[in-house]
């Protein structure tokens, strides 16, 4: 019963998100600001993580292709399904609930503590929505982040294949090139809309309902991460069983 509550208030917080907006004049530089924490703020990590564990994928696919027989173009398009279809838009999204996800529960969990919140509701502004909009707003942006997240792993993975010499130039372009399949792509973006907002949402539901003092905003963003990262990988099941199934 405790676990259908909190579904129960999660849900409550979004409806609530939607309703008694904020002044636009306000909103706009809230959602500015976000934009530049939880984007912009995060291409460095992801762009780092993206390029080497797509030069990973790359080499421990060419150690596995002991078999003469399998074409090392296979290097190339395993690469890119990998890349593609689960590394960028699931694993960093993985990796972005705890970075993006931590601060988003820190960050208005130490408002909900200095009672800010508190402050924000008796001046009669919609604590929620003046919270929690601006981020799933900024967070429509992070489709960006995954598109540059793609770009990069196959980058190093050709890199990686090619100067490690364990495939030609021409082989891993023709490998990435076979049997691609468009809609691998809008399959990926489509997951990342859906992680997308799930990253803005429940991290600020940990912020804003948490209780306590400075100890429990750590606590609040542990479980945070935790919970983001449980929703994210069952969604990713349902979305692959419905779409590419």
């Amino acid at each position: 019963m405790g676990y259908l509550h909190e579904i129960g208030k999660y849900f409550l917080m979004i409806k609530q998100t939607f309703v008694k907006p904020t002044k636009w004049s306000v909103l706009k530089g809230l959602i500015f600001k976000d934009i530049d924490d939880l984007i912009i703020g995060s291409l460095g990590i992801v762009a780092f993580i993206s390029f080497f564990v797509g030069g990973v994928v790359a080499i421990q696919t060419a150690l596995n292709l002991t078999n003469p027989i399998i074409p090392k173009e296979l290097i190339g398009f395993a690469s890119r399904q990998s890349v593609i279809l689960e590394f960028a838009p699931t694993f960093i999204s993985v990796i972005m609930a705890g970075k993006v996800g931590s601060f988003i529960t820190s960050s208005i969990g130490t408002m909900r503590v200095t009672e800010q919140i508190d402050a924000l509701e008796v001046m009669g502004i919609n604590a929620v929505n003046y919270l929690v909009f601006p981020k799933i707003i900024a967070m429509f942006f992070y489709p960006f982040v995954i598109a540059i997240a793609m770009f990069l792993g196959i980058l190093g993975a050709y890199i990686a294949a090619v100067y490690g010499g364990f495939t030609s130039a021409d082989e891993f372009l023709t490998g990435l090139q076979d049997d691609f399949i468009p809609f691998h792509v809008a399959y990926a973006f489509i997951k990342t809309f859906i992680f997308s907002f799930i990253l803005a949402t429940i991290p600020s539901f940990h912020g804003f309902y948490m209780r306590g003092g400075a100890l429990e905003v750590g606590k609040a963003s542990t479980t945070s991460f935790v919970w983001t990262s449980v929703v994210i990988i069952i969604t990713n099941y349902f979305i692959t069983q419905m779409l590419l199934s």
